[in-house]
């Protein structure tokens, strides 16, 4: 198994990660429960603070305060620091978060707290005593919220807007606490000021482009995402925020783009390339590649089969082209075969289809493998080890085989134990299932609460400094805070 341990998730802050698992439990192969909240983490540091007034209630004696830094908006990849005042001693009180999302659906989490001597609580430093988590956790009110409606997905679609949250601290540690001591509304968001926001509709392209502010030029990254279709523009609105020139990019189910994932053509993607390269506020020579799940699949086909590619990071991807055939000139990669009697059915109606997929190391399924020894490029794979979409973390050690089979560079694998399919940007509450649109069902995604929410934030910092590293001599403008 190739293995390699991230010594940022295991540093200062992220300490405490040394106590899961490592080498990995294997996956049981049974019906899995979902996970209990487990927490205990040091806070970041934030370097900035604001002061943000608080609604109290009517029949507070005492001016209830709320505090958070940096001030009463961030960027949803930013952590933000909380702090209540004007408490009673040892006084217990709830806190709890809310959003809706665009479509309206609810999202919360809860946390019981005890002030201390001073009347003061900062989340940095005292421990949740329960509720949807445990321990110092001064982003737990964030990762930790789960959705009212079962199996529901955060996705921001309008990146242009920022979700607001409700923070509200109540008194007493009743499950249903009823007496609101304060509350204020944080708003998230997904651009930061300066960052441009571009509709790209040239030739077969539906795109957005997102550019830094500045002058530039700044390094190029093509953003593609999985089977879901659509336009989602949060990962690369964000990723633009921290220097670089992003293009997020649809592929299907978009405007006058095909409405289903039937066959794909390299041609559309190769496109995507050359108008990234040839932008005037791109930095040359080469572009970059970000894809997740079916994303990582197309990336990996576009870095073995297309020219200018220098830097390419899969988040739980396949080395074998997955869904639909892909075309390129006069070539075919068919779609790997499926088996659907290896599907699981697991609790609450769940199905597991982690060992659907056909073996592409066995023929006849090779004729689906991606030719990634032709690959120029660099690679990076991150790996959820509870992947239970499909086996992410063979197809990473097997594209390492290939690379190194023909000499090639071996690519950086970082393991995240615990940790699921959907690894998201960090402080999105963890999806642990939802609705598989090519599946036709809801399907269960993998990863246990905590430990997923802590392989975000990582993986986040880690393509970052990939991307880096291989787009050229260019330092990040904005450092992550994390």
């Amino acid at each position: 198994m190739s293995l390699m341990r991230c010594p940022r998730l295991f540093g200062k802050g992220l300490a405490d990660l040394a106590n899961f698992p490592w080498p990995p439990i294997p996956r049981s192969q049974g019906p899995r429960a979902f996970p209990h909240f487990l927490s205990s983490k040091e806070p970041p540091t934030c370097c900035s603070s604001f002061w943000v007034s608080s609604r109290l209630a009517a029949s507070s004696c005492k001016a209830v305060t709320v505090t958070l830094a940096p001030g009463p908006r961030s960027l949803w990849d930013e952590p933000v620091a909380i702090a209540v005042h004007g408490l009673a001693p040892a006084q217990r009180v709830t806190l709890r978060a809310s959003l809706r999302d665009e479509t309206g659906g609810l999202f919360q989490a809860s946390a019981r707290y005890e002030a201390d001597a001073d009347g003061q609580l900062n989340l940095a430093r005292a421990p949740s005593l329960g509720g949807s988590y445990s321990g110092v956790e001064p982003m737990g009110l964030f990762w930790s919220m789960k959705p009212d409606k079962p199996f529901w997905r955060l996705m921001k679609r309008d990146v242009q807007t920022p979700f607001p949250v409700d923070l509200e601290v109540y008194e007493g540690h009743d499950p249903q606490p009823s007496k609101l001591l304060a509350q204020v509304v944080h708003e998230r968001s997904f651009l930061r000021p300066g960052v441009k926001r571009i509709p790209v509709r040239e030739g077969s392209l539906r795109a957005t482009l997102f550019l830094p502010p500045g002058s530039g030029p700044f390094p190029g990254i093509i953003d593609i995402f999985g089977a879901g279709g659509g336009l989602p523009e949060y990962r690369a609105s964000l990723l633009a925020g921290h220097g670089f020139a992003v293009l997020a990019l649809a592929y299907y189910a978009f405007e006058d783009l095909p409405k289903e994932m039937k066959e794909l053509h390299l041609e559309y993607f190769e496109e995507a390339v050359q108008y990234l390269k040839n932008h005037s506020q791109v930095k040359g020579p080469g572009v970059g590649l970000l894809g997740f799940s079916k994303g990582g699949d197309l990336c990996l086909s576009m870095a073995s089969h297309l020219k200018d590619i220098t830097s390419t990071v899969i988040i739980n991807g396949s080395v074998a082209n997955i869904g639909c055939a892909l075309h390129y000139k006069d070539m075919t990669i068919p779609p790997l075969k499926v088996d659907p009697k290896r599907i699981k059915i697991i609790e609450d109606g769940l199905v597991d289809i982690v060992d659907v997929l056909n073996n592409p190391l066995e023929e006849p399924n090779r004729k689906s493998l991606i030719p990634i020894e032709k690959a120029e490029s660099c690679f990076l794979f991150l790996v959820g080890l509870d992947d239970h979409n499909w086996k992410s973390e063979f197809y990473a050690n097997e594209a390492a085989k290939l690379l190194q089979a023909h000499g090639k560079k071996k690519p950086d694998i970082i393991c995240y134990p615990a940790t699921g399919h959907y690894i998201e940007p960090p402080y999105f509450p963890v999806c642990l299932a939802s609705f598989h649109g090519l599946v036709g069902t809801h399907v269960v995604w993998g990863g246990e609460i905590r430990a997923h929410s802590m392989a975000q934030i990582d993986a986040w910092e880690q393509l970052q400094a990939f991307f880096c590293k291989h787009l050229g001599n260019y330092q990040i403008t904005h450092p992550s805070k994390l």
